[in-house]
């Protein structure tokens, strides 16, 4: 068999690293792997004659692209669903794939991840996750170390949240987990009995196509209308709403809804969902665990 010429072996050996950099920074992997098609392209134009760390160079070729998209992200916050979920390249992702990865990675992070601006992600995934030095990432953001450091931080801030006083979180924890295995599961008679029986649901009318908000009052209802989202539960995760007990959806790597939850006795008493764009903004999510660091 015929030698790679040398770009295209480095970054062969490279490609799972890479695919994980690039996941993490965009949280879809079929953006991901766009991402690592632009970067072959202009790695493979590249004059590759002074480079002496391989690995550390393509991880900033990858890096500098999914910036980009980032940052063309931000510009269209107000794209349709639709659009964001065709990949560039029309290339097919598993959806199995796709939620394993997610969950390697925690679902609740990519979420988070999610709303921070491109410059706080990108320092805080490749400071945090692939202890990439300061000077490195703001090189790339035309920042100095300092003001990048303070970005990660910020950034980690954010991630982690900070819990309502008056929240249970042990026992709503439980509560929430208990809800979302029950809508993955398909398991109705575990969910109604999370449920207090005169529970309240609310909906804005981003969640469905109605002309105004949905409301779902009585157990059996709610838990029924629960059921019908078994498909978008498994990219959906436990996290803090506004310091409280929640859950969040993530599609094609973006935040596209939450549940925020009130608890009675141990029972769920009301549900508020948000889908509309002006209300997740300004819903803070954050995680409930420390996350992984790569």
């Amino acid at each position: 068999m015929p030698e790679l010429p040398l770009p295209t072996e480095w970054f062969e050996v490279q490609r799972p690293r890479l695919r994980a950099v690039a996941h993490r920074m965009l949280g879809s992997l079929s953006e991901a792997d766009d991402a690592l098609q632009e970067a072959w392209l202009r790695v493979d134009r590249a004059d590759t004659a002074d480079v002496e760390n391989p690995a550390a160079w393509l991880t900033t070729v990858v890096a500098r692209v999914c910036l980009n998209m980032l940052r063309s992200r931000e510009n269209r916050r107000e794209e349709p669903l639709e659009a964001a979920r065709a990949p560039v390249t029309g290339a097919v992702v598993d959806p199995e794939e796709e939620a394993l990865l997610a969950d390697s990675v925690g679902l609740a992070l990519l979420v988070v991840l999610d709303r921070l601006t491109p410059d706080e992600r990108l320092a805080f995934v490749l400071h945090d996750m692939f202890a990439m030095p300061f000077d490195e990432i703001g090189t790339m953001l035309e920042k100095t170390p300092a003001a990048t450091r303070q970005l990660a931080s910020r950034a980690r801030r954010r991630v982690r949240g900070t819990p309502a006083p008056e929240a249970d979180l042990p026992r709503q924890r439980r509560v929430v987990d208990a809800y979302l295995a029950a809508t993955r599961g398909g398991d109705f008679d575990g969910l109604l009995a999370l449920l207090h029986p005169d529970v309240v649901l609310r909906a804005d009318r981003s969640v469905v196509p109605t002309p105004e908000p949905l409301r779902i009052a009585g157990a059996h209802p709610v838990a029924k209308g629960a059921m019908a989202s078994m498909g978008r539960a498994r990219f959906t995760a436990a996290v803090l709403v506004d310091g409280r007990l929640g859950l969040a959806m993530l599609e094609a790597g973006r935040l596209r809804l939450v549940l925020s939850f009130t608890f009675a006795d141990g029972l769920i008493t009301e549900i508020d969902v948000i889908a509309d764009r002006e209300r997740l903004r300004e819903v803070e999510v954050a995680v409930l665990d420390e996350p992984a660091i790569s």
